[in-house]
């Protein structure tokens, strides 16, 4: 997990904010930025950027390399300072508050407003940029790719998707977005793969994702990594969450990852409830059923 950096948010001034920023712009170009256009980058003088060079540097939210020049990047906590603070002035968020989850690729925060929220912080490339770069699409014809980059795409694709779908399919509310960084409602109730379902509600709550499914599939989306990960279970029904991935509904494979999204799902629910589910399923009707949107229950499709 990185280092929570909401702790030194009050410490930081606005100069030092101008400096984190002017290292953002010079890492659109390359991975280190020459201590020479920090300047120019950032509007602060020489002598300023040295100082806020070892302010940030202190604080970790930048790291120095000395390559043919003097370079400077920001780290994963400097990038996350920066969303903070947008996030600050327009008072989308009051607080900071403890971590809810952290994963392979993002790490969620409740945050305060009006109510609490959730604040996820995308970290795709972070520490599997070779392997993310290779399997997602909006990566694939850019030569300098950073993995503040890909953190952000993601994060830009799966605010698109939920804004997209918000209400008409059960995702999170989508509230805020900037950088690598996506502000919304918190999930209702535990993650599919931590519930115990009794064995009356097994395929009842079955029916519910795979319908969900279908609605974003008429909203225009495929989920692309539909798992018991990405699935909520509560007292109100279903979220179906983490959508970074998903694909337009025209898109060449939307199809193909559709029946991927429900072979996984029900399988999923084959091997931890065998005796509530039905021997077989003919997966592709039930795809194809999603698609057209006449998707009922799973039990209709029990070869």
């Amino acid at each position: 997990m990185v280092r929570n950096v909401a702790g030194v948010m009050a410490e930081l001034e606005p100069e030092d904010f101008y400096l984190l920023s002017g290292v953002e712009q010079g890492m659109r170009f390359s991975e280190w930025v020459n201590r020479e256009k920090l300047p120019k980058n950032s509007g602060l003088t020489a002598e300023e950027v040295d100082y806020r060079i070892d302010r940030c540097m202190t604080r970790e939210l930048i790291e120095r390399k000395t390559i043919q020049y003097e370079g400077y990047k920001l780290t994963v906590e400097g990038y996350d300072a920066l969303a903070l603070r947008t996030f600050a002035q327009r008072d989308t968020i009051q607080g900071f508050g403890a971590p809810l989850g952290v994963g392979k690729e993002s790490d969620v925060f409740e945050v305060q407003s009006f109510k609490p929220l959730a604040l996820k912080f995308h970290r795709e490339g972070y520490t599997n940029f070779r392997e993310v770069r290779r399997e997602r699409d909006y990566t694939s014809e850019n030569h300098h790719v950073s993995w503040l980059y890909t953190a952000r795409k993601a994060a830009e694709r799966e605010y698109e998707a939920l804004e997209t779908l918000f209400p008409q399919v059960s995702v999170p509310r989508p509230v805020d977005h900037n950088r690598h960084a996506i502000i919304m409602a918190k999930l209702d109730g535990v993650e599919l793969a931590k519930a115990k379902l009794e064995s009356e509600q097994v395929t009842g709550v079955l029916d519910l994702i795979l319908s969900e499914m279908a609605e974003a599939y008429e909203a225009g989306y495929v989920h692309a990594d539909m798992s018991e990960y990405n699935v909520a279970v509560g007292e109100r029904g279903v979220t179906v969450f983490d959508w970074p991935q998903a694909v337009p509904t025209d898109h060449d494979n939307a199809r193909e990852l559709l029946a991927r999204d429900a072979k996984n799902i029900v399988g999923y629910f084959r091997r931890k409830y065998p005796g509530e589910m039905p021997d077989d399923v003919d997966i592709d009707a039930v795809s194809d059923a999603i698609a057209e949107n006449e998707f009922e229950r799973i039990g209709a499709f029990a070869v």
